[in-house]
């Protein structure tokens, strides 16, 4: 986990995952809200399986100019930062947490299983999340518009020296090096847009007025509309079914396209209700 200003749904996270992993990495970083109170107190409560770390150098924000210029090699460069909290993991394989995402069982279970056994050789094990918002009456359900988080940059994978984090000018770039990527499901609640902030204050955006996330921004709060999850399967376009058919039918895709093909069929085929049941009661920490 890397950290900055994640308490709202912190400690969530970390309780709905702790389970299913060997260890919990969770390196924090320029944090002005109670993160480093809920970590410290998870820690004394949990032991060894989470692991506190602060990194403290400035970190530049993704979408920033300074970003863009930084050296990879750089302490104030996110691509630094991040491979930092890599390095500090001590097992076989390693995944991306944030601090945003809530566990969806049996799904993570299913796919930390599947990797211990031995079930998915030696490729990345890729999996996504809903894309959670609320109504204007405080209902959650699924945002239209970008239903799912994560599209293969997000997944279990072999530690090796050629797994690591490059410079994009846009924000880091993971280097997956030459696994091979299968879609395992979807096994998180993204509760981004849940955030106080609606997850962009770590963006910087008041110096950042041109960043790309300033563009994401603007576009969600310009559509916002919501839908059950049951819905989610109306909100395939043609090609999105296509994919899927020729997919379920047997036809080879490339790398992605099976990867977004597998994506919808694990959303709209392979879920049960009991599965998929949006959390209801999720309110920011205070």
């Amino acid at each position: 986990m890397r950290i900055r200003n994640g308490a709202d749904f912190l400690e969530a996270t970390i309780r709905s995952h702790i389970d299913a992993f060997d260890e919990i990495v969770a390196v924090y970083n320029q944090c002005t809200d109670a993160t480093p109170e809920i970590l410290a107190r998870l820690a004394s409560e949990l032991g060894p399986r989470l692991r506190v770390i602060h990194y403290a150098d400035r970190v530049y924000p993704p979408g920033s100019a300074d970003h863009a210029k930084e050296p990879a090699s750089s302490p104030h460069s996110l691509v630094n930062y991040y491979n930092f909290a890599l390095a500090r993991t001590r097992f076989a394989h390693a995944t991306k947490l944030d601090d945003d995402h809530l566990a969806i069982e049996p799904g993570l279970t299913a796919l930390v299983d599947g990797v211990r056994r031995g079930t998915f050789g030696t490729e990345m094990s890729c999996f996504s999340g809903f894309n959670l918002a609320r109504r204007e009456n405080g209902s959650i359900g699924v945002l239209a518009s970008d239903p799912f988080s994560g599209g293969g940059d997000i997944g279990v994978f072999p530690v090796s020296a050629a797994t690591h984090f490059t410079h994009d000018r846009r924000f880091e770039r993971f280097q997956r090096g030459g696994l091979k990527r299968a879609f395992r499901g979807i096994v998180y609640w993204h509760l981004k847009l849940l955030k106080s902030d609606m997850g962009f204050g770590n963006y910087e955006l008041a110096g950042n007025r041109d960043s790309r996330y300033a563009k994401k921004l603007a576009a969600l709060e310009a559509e916002r509309r919501v839908v059950d999850v049951e819905d989610v399967q109306a909100l395939m376009s043609f090609a999105d079914r296509s994919l899927m058919v020729a997919r379920n039918l047997g036809f080879p895709l490339p790398g992605k396209a099976a990867l977004k093909a597998d994506r919808w069929s694990a959303a709209v085929q392979g879920r049960s209700d009991a599965e998929f049941q949006v959390p209801t009661s999720l309110k920011p920490s205070r």
